[in-house]
């Protein structure tokens, strides 16, 4: 079914193209566990590497602060390098995991509830969870974003610019499906 176009007769409306208004990540102090680990284990490896008695206990401490190291600073921030979210004009993405990837997306056509939950943690740093509830059994959340009122606005300006978008878009399919008038016998 195709739609015309006021300004083009007879054409097809093409629809606005899709632009990235937005990319979210979780707010940066949740690093910072993971940069004390870091420091503090870098730290107490130099100081204890030539105070050793034995060699293979200076190959074992290196060992160990490695595997601290990877386990508690570098699989962090791993992990919150790739959680992002983007908000586009026409959905919104999730993207996330380490080790499996996972992709989910929200049509803003399709309409949602969106709401802002802060702790008093989250509100001295100027974040806080959006949830958006679609109607299903869990809520999508976007945990720990930067100025999530900022966030639940444009979502919700960007839902309200979609259903004004498809409401045009219904108009103008009912008007072209009636096409011109013609009277039965008339001449």
């Amino acid at each position: 079914m195709a739609m015309t176009d006021p300004t083009h007769p007879g054409g097809p409306a093409e629809p606005p193209p899709e632009r990235v208004v937005a990319r979210v990540r979780r707010h940066a102090r949740i690093l910072t566990v993971p940069v004390l680990v870091l420091l503090a284990v870098s730290a107490a490896t130099g100081f204890a590497i030539g105070n050793l008695p034995e060699v293979w206990m200076e190959f074992a401490l290196v060992g160990i602060g490695v595997v601290v190291v990877f386990v508690f600073a570098v699989l962090p921030y791993l992990a919150w390098l790739t959680r992002r979210y983007t908000i586009t004009t026409r959905r919104l993405i999730l993207r996330g995991g380490l080790f499996v990837a996972t992709r989910q997306e929200l049509l803003h056509s399709r309409g949602y509830d969106v709401t802002v939950r802060r702790n008093w943690f989250q509100s001295i740093f100027g974040s806080g969870d959006v949830r958006i509830n679609t109607g299903h059994d869990t809520p999508v959340v976007l945990s720990d974003v930067p100025n999530p009122t900022l966030v639940q606005r444009v979502l919700h300006d960007l839902q309200e610019q979609t259903n004004t978008l498809v409401a045009e878009r219904r108009r103008l399919e009912q008007s072209a499906a009636t096409g011109p008038q013609v009277a039965w016998g008339g001449r």
